[in-house]
């Protein structure tokens, strides 16, 4: 009799659920993917874009809590925090202000730099075995600075990325101009990573879809799983508001929503939703040739042969959905203050979404301790697109008994259990 393959049932539509999808099966399983809205929503959907190894350093960087207290008072600053009672993310900001120091940056920096180095060579990988028409383009991404200081700061930190094989190349105000003439001439400089490409990340979901579509996967959209049930440490079935849906192993790929799986998982996630938001507009005349990073207000512009997209700023505001006009208009002006001509077209998106935080910078991706056969996926913070591939490829691993092409250990939820 034919061995039936395994079953996976995948929570989350996202980024992270799909490239585990993929990996899966590939690899032989039968996979079902659920998802409480539609596919590839959230900050799949309306983030920037950029596949950068040269990321490897969290946001707990040393001065970056000052930073935050102060931007507080401003409403479009690049980081704000609400104010407001909320114990979760006081918890959280408490942990993360105790790793704001060399040492746990440096440590953070190291597991995310295991994880970003393969990252190119995995998407190139995935997009020409797929055909994925995703825009893709490998022209590197230019770090913009408008002053002399911040250039001058940020020497250090490329020291920093030196040591990891990421350092940049300079470029002063003569050559930046030359580089890239779509800014303007009064800029301090720049650094370029040229290691590093981006995509549209929604016509990449749109092209996952189609491809796992082919593959047979099942995918159950606008279904939201209720509770796990199971018996002697194991899953048996995901209930669903749709009915059940049985599955040898689950994985849990629901990103900023995580926290509210908490208790059927058997512990605290802390994960906290980072509000990131963007524009999306019609392609400008002109148009940088790559992604340029506006360092000192913390906004991203990546051109498309269709488009243009500004993103950026990190707001802990909760699960708000609204759309902040003044959190927007820091995009447009942002912009205005790097290119010679930044007066764009009509709107095509205005969009806000959760990046799904934790207060070490690293995702999670282990074995929930309630279930044997549970594993998690989330908490990717800025880094869900670079990361994506990886993860996939890590969770088909574990799940397959194989060995991981890179050490699981710093990303176990055990390294939680000693703050909570």
């Amino acid at each position: 009799m034919e061995k039936q393959p395994k079953r996976a049932v995948i929570i989350g539509a996202g980024v992270i659920g799909a490239a585990c999808a993929y990996y899966l099966c590939r690899s032989g399983w039968n996979v079902t993917v659920v998802e409480k809205d539609h596919w590839g929503q959230g900050s799949s959907h309306g983030n920037c874009g950029l596949i950068v190894p040269s990321h490897v350093l969290p946001l707990n960087m040393p001065g970056v809590l000052w930073q935050g207290l102060q931007w507080m008072l401003k409403h479009d600053a690049p980081l704000y925090i609400k104010p407001r009672a909320d114990l979760a993310l006081g918890a959280w900001l408490l942990q993360f202000a105790r790793r704001c120091n060399r040492r746990a940056m440096l440590q953070a920096a190291v597991a995310r730099s295991a994880m970003l180095k393969g990252a190119l060579d995995l998407f190139q990988d995935l997009i020409n075995k797929e055909a994925l028409d995703c825009n893709w383009e490998a022209q590197g991404v230019l770090y913009v600075f408008r002053s002399h200081k911040e250039l001058k700061s940020h020497r250090n930190i490329d020291a920093l990325l030196k040591s990891f094989g990421e350092a940049g190349r300079a470029l002063n105000q003569r050559e930046l101009q030359a580089f890239e003439p779509t800014l303007r001439k009064d800029l301090a400089g720049a650094y370029l990573h040229e290691k590093s490409a981006h995509l549209r990340p929604d016509f990449l979901m749109r092209e996952l879809k189609r491809v796992l579509t082919a593959m047979g996967v099942t995918i159950l959209e606008q279904t939201t799983v209720t509770a796990l049930k199971g018996e002697d440490g194991r899953v048996i079935k995901a209930m669903t508001d749709r009915g059940s849906i049985v599955g040898d192993e689950f994985v849990v790929a629901t990103g900023a929503w995580t926290p509210f799986l908490a208790r059927e998982l058997g512990c605290r996630i802390p994960i906290q939703p980072g509000k990131g938001y963007s524009v999306t507009l019609p392609r400008p005349n002109p148009c940088p040739s790559r992604p340029c990073m506006l360092e000192e207000d913390r906004v991203v512009a990546t051109p498309w042969p269709g488009g243009y997209r500004l993103g950026g700023t990190m707001e802990f505001a909760g699960y708000d959905e609204s759309l902040n006009p003044r959190r927007l208009g820091a995009l447009y002006r942002g912009a205005r203050r790097y290119f010679k001509h930044a007066e764009y077209g009509p709107v095509e998106e205005e969009w806000c979404g959760w990046r799904p935080m934790t207060f070490d910078g690293l995702p999670i991706i282990d074995r929930a301790p309630k279930w044997q056969n549970v594993i998690l996926a989330a908490g990717h913070n800025m880094l869900g697109i670079s990361l994506a591939p990886g993860t996939g490829k890590l969770v088909s691993e574990l799940l397959n008994g194989q060995t991981p092409h890179l050490d699981p250990k710093p990303y176990r939820i055990g390294r939680f259990t000693s703050v909570f």
